[in-house]
């Protein structure tokens, strides 16, 4: 049985990525869409990742809608960009599903999950929800092409990248510009202690490069690479400077020798017990690292090149999307609009993210007014930027390993930047 389980899992995943391929699926749109919900029990099932504010809305949106229950599927998120795929062509689906831009191209041509245009323009989300959240929701019927066309998701949080600093290690205060960031970096290595906390394994090291690549290379040509512009490439000068300067830093013992062999949890445990000065990650993470840290930890941007160069960060959404399988369309698409509530705004930013309604009224302080502030910076220059695993399917894969290649020194950054954009044309043609 286990054998034919895996085979029938190989073949659903080998004819949704064919469907993909071939763009010969139609993208589903709900109809009968209205406002007016059932005033009926209703039980609803939200599959997502271990990304933190979602039970919390879940909870909040129950307390206004005590006759919907919904429950939630939490799946690491190692896990969950495979098995995403698999749960939504199943028979019984999750009814709303956290999206992931790259893990979820597929199910968008295989009409797995709708265009929820008709509920962006009944609610009014065009306008709800700011417009850079929701351009990378948006795509083309074969899900090749970001920026444009249907609306497959829409964001429950807002999320920025940046440091994270001991206050205690790094007794300089926020740099200006990237040299004078990597001064106070050799400043601690010659104190006795590794500057970063990097998690190789999973995530952080190429969210190392991607943070590098945020301020050397060119942003228009990066959004284009991720969006899937026709004739895009990641092989630039910028990206190469970025992938060099993980090899320098490796070199430099800026990083520990473990990281290629250190989970992401593992080096957030570092970076808050004390073990390195600084931690690069997103504002997700500041809830656990807050509580950790207290007083002892702020957040900045990676800096500019130049001082009073526009901010530049990569930056998504916690973002929900609706199946076209589901029997309740319509209180899905409730809980979707609950987003832009204040109620919604609390938890979001109690959580460690930035509320996607802008005008949400916030009081912070410490860590949370640190993240703030940087968050407002980048925003005001209409530069967050969308993570580049969101090019193409296995681009995660591809990202993870070239980045591990490039910390133990068996791949150059031409090598890996010739892998990423293989997988690119792959997918684009």
């Amino acid at each position: 049985m286990r054998t034919k389980s895996i085979a029938a899992a190989a073949a659903l995943l080998l004819a949704l990525a064919g469907c993909a391929e071939s763009g010969g699926g139609t993208p589903a749109a709900p109809s009968d869409v209205s406002k007016d919900l059932t005033t009926e029990p209703v039980t609803l099932t939200l599959a997502y990742t271990d990304d933190p504010p979602t039970q919390a809305l879940i909870d909040a949106f129950q307390a206004k809608h005590p006759n919907i229950t919904i429950k939630g599927q939490q799946t690491p998120f190692s896990d969950y960009v495979k098995s995403i795929k698999l749960s939504m062509a199943s028979s019984t689906p999750p009814d709303i599903a956290e999206y992931n831009p790259g893990a979820m191209r597929s199910l968008v041509p295989a009409g797995l999950i709708y265009d929820l245009a008709p509920y962006e323009k009944l609610y009014g989300w065009g306008d709800g929800f700011p417009a850079s959240s929701l351009e990378v929701l948006r795509s083309n019927k074969e899900a090749k092409e970001y920026g444009t066309g249907g609306l497959y998701a829409v964001p429950g949080a807002l999320s920025v990248l940046g440091v994270y600093y001991n206050k205690s290690l790094a007794k300089s205060p926020p740099p200006a510009t990237l040299a004078e960031f990597e001064q106070q970096v050799a400043a601690v290595k010659k104190s006795g202690t590794t500057p970063f906390s990097l998690g190789g394994l999973q995530v952080g090291g190429f969210q190392l490069w991607n943070a590098f690549y945020n301020v050397l290379g060119d942003e228009g040509q990066y959004r284009d690479w991720v969006y899937g512009k026709p004739g895009a490439t990641i092989e630039t000068d910028g990206a190469k400077q970025a992938a060099q300067k993980i090899v320098d830093w490796a070199a430099a013992g800026y990083v520990p020798p473990s990281a290629n062999a250190t989970a992401d949890s593992d080096a957030q445990a570092n970076f808050t017990a004390g073990k390195s000065a600084y931690l690069i990650t997103g504002n997700w993470a500041a809830a656990a690292i807050g509580e950790a840290m207290g007083d002892n930890v702020g957040f900045f941007l990676l800096p500019q090149v130049a001082a009073g160069d526009a901010a530049v960060a990569s930056g998504a959404s916690v973002a929900y999307s609706i199946s076209s399988k589901t029997k309740h369309p319509n209180e899905a698409a409730a809980f979707l609009d609950f987003m832009r509530s204040p109620e919604a705004a609390k938890v979001q930013f109690d959580t460690g993210f930035m509320p996607v309604n802008n005008d949400a009224a916030i009081t912070a302080t410490g860590l949370r007014a640190d993240i703030a502030g940087e968050f407002k910076k980048v925003v005001d220059a209409d530069g967050i930027v969308p993570f580049p695993d969101f090019a193409s399917p296995n681009m995660i894969d591809r990202l993870t390993a070239g980045v591990q290649g490039l910390l133990s020194k068996q791949t150059t950054p031409e090598e890996f930047l010739a892998s990423l954009q293989e997988s690119w044309t792959q997918y684009h043609g």
